[in-house]
C-alpha cells in the first residue's frame, strides 16, 4: 500500500517548541496538551477518554476504542536548575557553550541569562540579579524554517509529542501516554506501563522520541527504527515492525547503536510483559539550542505510526 501524501502544518510544532518543561516540571506540558485536546476537538475522528490524576502524578494518557497498542512519548525537556549563588546543574545531557541564552522565570519575574564556563567547566550564569534556587532554565527558543528542515531547541521531544497527537486524529483503537522524567531516567513510563497492561492488557509500545543523525542514520532518508540501543526490544516484535513498513511502502532507516536510551528502556524494565521499540526522525545538533530535523522523516514518522496503530 502506497502512502498519501501529508501536508503536515507545523504551528503545533512550533508553540510546543516555547514551552519549558524541564524534568520535573512537566505539568506545563501536560496542561498544554490538556488544553489543546479541548479546544481541537473536531480534528479527531474517533472519541477518546482522557485519564489523568494523582495515581500518574504529571503523566497523561488518552484512550481510543478496544486498544492493543500503545504509543509512548515523554514531556520533559533537558535544561538546567539553578544551585546556590550563580552555579547551574545540569537537567539531563544538555551541551555546554559558553553564552548559551537560557530563559525561565521565578517569583521575582521572567529570566534571559547566559551561560558561563570556567576553566575546569564549572557551569554557572550571567545575569543582573541572583536567580532563586531551585529555578528550571532552559534554552531560548530561536524558530528556523526552511522547505526542507526545521531548527530549534527541544525537538527531543517536543517532536515526538506532535507526532503522537498528529496519528491520535484518525486513530480508532489506541492509547498515548505523555511521560516525565525520560531525559533523567524514567520513572514515569513504568508508571503507565502498569497501568495500560492491567487496565487494557496491552502489550505492544512504539516510543515516540527523537533520534541521533550518525554515519549510519542520515537526515531526509525516511524515519529511524532502532533495532537496540542500551536496551534491547525483542527481535520478533521489531520484525513486524519493518515488515508493515515495508508493505506501506514508507522510507526508513534501521538503526543499531550502543548508546542512548528511553521510555523503551523503562518498559523494558518493568515487570509486564509489554514489547517496544524505539521509532523516531534522526536530527543533528543533539541536545543542543540548534536541534536540527528533515520534513521528510517527519512525514516519514506519522505515517508509520498511523500504519502500525492500524496493523500491529
Amino acid at each position: 500500500m502506497k502512502p498519501t501524501e501529508m501536508n503536515l502544518d507545523y504551528k503545533l510544532l512550533k508553540e510546543m517548541c516555547a514551552i519549558q518543561a524541564t524534568p520535573g516540571f512537566e505539568i506545563s506540558m501536560k496542561t498544554f496538551i490538556l488544553d489543546y485536546l479541548k479546544s481541537n476537538k473536531k480534528k479527531f475522528e474517533y472519541p477518546f477518554k482522557i485519564i489523568k490524576g494523582a495515581e500518574l502524578q504529571d503523566a497523561l494518557i488518552l484512550v481510543f476504542g478496544k486498544p492493543k497498542s500503545a504509543i509512548f512519548a515523554h514531556m520533559d525537556n533537558i535544561g538546567f536548575t539553578v544551585r546556590y549563588g550563580k552555579q547551574l546543574i545540569k537537567a539531563g545531557g544538555p551541551i555546554l557553550k559558553n553564552g548559551m541564552k537560557l530563559v525561565g522565570e521565578d517569583s521575582q519575574g521572567k529570566i534571559e541569562c547566559t551561560v558561563s564556563l570556567d576553566q575546569q567547566n564549572a557551569i554557572s550564569y550571567n545575569y543582573k540579579r541572583t536567580i532563586e534556587r531551585g529555578t528550571p532554565l532552559s534554552f531560548k527558543p530561536e524558530w528556523i524554517e526552511t522547505d526542507k528542515t526545521i531548527q530549534c531547541c527541544y525537538m527531543d521531544n517536543r517532536l515526538g509529542i506532535y507526532n503522537a497527537l498528529k496519528v491520535a486524529e484518525n486513530m480508532k483503537n489506541g492509547i498515548i501516554c505523555f511521560t516525565s522524567w525520560e531525559e533523567v531516567g524514567g520513572g514515569s513510563a513504568e508508571v503507565c506501563a502498569k497501568y495500560i497492561y492491567e487496565k487494557f492488557k496491552v502489550r505492544q509500545a512504539l516510543i515516540s522520541d527523537i533520534t541521533w543523525a550518525t554515519e549510519g542514520i542520515k537526515l531526509g532518508k525516511g524515519v529511524a527504527i532502532s533495532l537496540r540501543d542500551t536496551g534491547m526490544p525483542r527481535r520478533s516484535y521489531v520484525n513486524k515492525i519493518i515488515e508493515i513498513a515495508k508493505r506501506n511502502q514508507i522510507s526508513h532507516q534501521l538503526e543499531v547503536e550502543n548508546a542512548g536510551g528511553s521510555d523503551g528502556n523503562a518498559v523494558q524494565r518493568s515487570p509486564f510483559p509489554i514489547d517496544w521499540c524505539f521509532i523516531g526522525v534522526p536530527e543533528e545538533n543533539v541536545h543542543s539550542p540548534t536541534e536540527k530535523v528533515n520534513k521528510n522523516d517527519i512525514d516519514t514518522m506519522v505515517k508509520l505510526y498511523q500504519a502500525l496503530m492500524r496493523e500491529l
